[in-house]
């Protein structure tokens, strides 16, 4: 038996329907989207055509404005760098927040050396950030603020609409990263005051190694510095060859994900909160997070007088979970999101990450509270 899988915001399994969309293109529509003179190209143009029209629909954004990536981290990248060194001469000051993706304090960090000055705004013991704090944190040199909509680790989710628009006002480009939200929560990058959205396909039951970047065109047009040259494609932004395959997944797996978004989210959030309900009366049982401001599939505990990793180790033949985020648990250090929230050392070590998806069942979820109940119990008894 393999154990059950409940870690979805590291990934999830692709839906079957995605799949089927995209097999025909790696062997009968196979050709290259730049080949324009033939049909083979424009088999593949077509179908990333389609993708993007998409992935534009669903954020409210021109098909003109989306940018395809190898995934959210080099979207991350490609929007932070590209704004830095296109805006450098308005100011070297940009804005995020500490318990940001390290796929946005990497390259923020990366920045500091070049000479650039990065706040790294704290938030509250519930994750939120203070929207005066922001406020008062933008200078005449800031160029970007940059915060995530749905956090990867404690699923809290941010005001972005209020974000943006402090941003828009004070006529600074604001960046989110979107890998969590998008298809879980409804985006709009007009109503909201995006400039810059970053967003993934394998969060949604898509297939790895594909996402996007959408880029404002209009009310402010911005302007990036590209980080990958070659051939041009993507606008000159994103040079490469297109992997279609990908891409015609990546808009089946947003279509379905819109579709589905209220009864995933409903049943999902029920599972949640089931999960929630076994668990919380344990002793020294602590939710991290804003239990209402959060994505509906996500729960993250810090359990005290536990050793983090023995209890990882206990549930491993029972449930798939993770301690923190699945792009730095190759590390022992303790995650920078729950000490962020003022956790300790040893306690942020001992929390476990539920990542609750589309395909898992309630009879999984009982499953599991009661093997990390016993498991939770076991341990504190052989202490």
């Amino acid at each position: 038996m393999r154990p059950i899988y409940l870690d979805c915001h590291a990934t999830t399994p692709m839906d079957q329907r995605v799949l089927a969309q995209m097999l025909p293109f790696f062997s009968e529509y196979f050709g290259n989207a730049s080949s324009v003179g033939h049909l083979y190209g424009w088999e593949a143009q077509a179908g990333i055509k389609q993708a993007r029209e998409i992935i534009a629909i669903a954020i409210n954004a021109k098909e003109t404005e989306i940018i395809f990536t190898s995934g959210a981290t080099e979207a991350n990248n490609l929007a932070i760098k590209g704004v830095a060194e296109a805006y450098f001469d308005k100011g070297k000051h940009i804005i995020s927040v500490q318990t940001e993706h390290k796929a946005v304090i990497e390259p923020c960090e990366y920045l500091q050396e070049l000479g650039f000055e990065v706040t790294f705004l704290p938030v509250a013991e519930n994750g939120l950030l203070s929207l005066d704090l922001l406020r008062n944190s933008i200078r005449d040199d800031t160029i970007l603020v940059s915060v995530m909509a749905a956090n990867n680790e404690i699923g809290v989710l941010q005001p972005i609409g209020k974000i943006g628009q402090i941003c828009h006002e004070r006529e600074v480009l604001f960046h989110t990263d979107c890998a969590q939200a998008i298809g879980k929560i409804p985006l709009d990058v007009e109503s909201m005051n995006i400039d810059l959205m970053s967003l993934t396909a394998h969060k949604i039951y898509g297939p790895k190694g594909v996402g996007a970047l959408y880029v404002r065109r209009r009310n402010p047009r911005v302007r990036l510095a590209s980080q990958i040259q070659g051939g041009g494609q993507e606008k000159k932004l994103r040079s490469g060859t297109l992997c279609t395959p990908n891409i015609v997944g990546f808009g089946k797996a947003v279509e379905i994900a819109i579709a589905l978004m209220e009864t995933d989210n409903e049943k999902q959030k029920k599972l949640r909160n089931y999960l929630w309900n076994q668990l919380k009366n344990l002793e020294g049982v602590k939710l991290n997070g804003d239990l209402k401001q959060r994505l509906a599939g996500n729960l993250n505990i810090s359990i005290q007088g536990v050793d983090g990793s023995a209890l990882l180790l206990a549930l491993q033949p029972v449930v798939a979970v993770s301690s923190g985020s699945a792009c730095t648990s190759e590390s022992t250090k303790p995650s920078h999101v729950l000490t962020a929230l003022g956790h300790s050392k040893s306690l942020a070590q001992a929390s476990l990450r539920f990542g609750i998806g589309r395909f898992n069942t309630l009879t999984e979820i009982e499953t599991v509270a009661q093997e990390t109940k016993k498991a939770i119990i076991a341990l504190r008894n052989f202490h």
